[in-house]
């Protein structure tokens, strides 16, 4: 029998593009970058790359989506991996320092989108928004499991989520992962002390 050639998907091909899009957005800027030379780096035609994604913005919303699922499965592995409620805390720092060590880190990618179109596009605005605050909301319950006041999970949730966001952008200027280990440390010390006002609550 002759071989048989099998043929991209439609899912390989749109994958293709995603991931082209998302190296050449991440390391050279999204308005560096035209849909040509997408078309060019992932192999396909401009037809097909448009019948993909008719507009740039939606290739663009299309790329922070798939950065936001690998940011979540990488938290979620990290967190995951932790035992105690605490350590589970501290494990998303853990995470950030495995990142900032990789020598393709460019910073938070959509930081990055939002400083670039934030104030043009609405739908990169929105994806950028979603993001941030799908991860504030992730770490509600896990501050939860360490201080069950709603009140001060909350609370603990959001400066934590603060640190990881600021540690994104030092680790991008600085070079350096080490703004993950200083978050974690600052991590630790905010638990620790919500954790002892908790337990002062409780005897009044």
């Amino acid at each position: 029998m002759p071989e048989t050639t099998s043929q991209p998907t439609t899912d390989d091909v749109r994958t293709r593009i995603i991931k082209t899009a998302d190296e050449l957005f991440y390391s050279r800027g999204i308005q560096a970058v035209g849909m040509d030379e997408i078309r060019t780096v992932a192999e396909v035609s401009l037809k097909r790359l448009y019948a993909e994604f008719p507009g740039k913005d939606k290739l663009i919303v299309a790329v922070l989506g798939e950065r936001h699922t690998i940011w979540e499965h990488g938290i979620t592995l990290a967190v995951d991996a932790a035992t105690t409620p605490r350590d589970k805390l501290l494990a998303m720092y853990d995470f950030l320092e495995s990142w900032f060590s990789d020598t393709g880190f460019r910073g938070c990618g959509f930081i990055n989108a939002f400083g670039e179109l934030g104030a043009t596009s609405s739908a990169v605005s929105a994806a950028a928004k979603q993001h941030k605050q799908s991860f504030q909301e992730s770490v509600i319950p896990l501050a939860a499991d360490v201080v069950p006041n709603t009140a001060l999970a909350h609370e603990l949730a959001a400066q934590l989520a603060l640190l990881a966001e600021g540690a994104q952008t030092t680790a991008a200027i600085a070079g350096t992962p080490k703004a993950a280990i200083h978050a974690r440390r600052a991590a630790a010390t905010l638990i620790d002390a919500t954790i002892a006002q908790n337990r002062r609550n409780d005897t009044f």
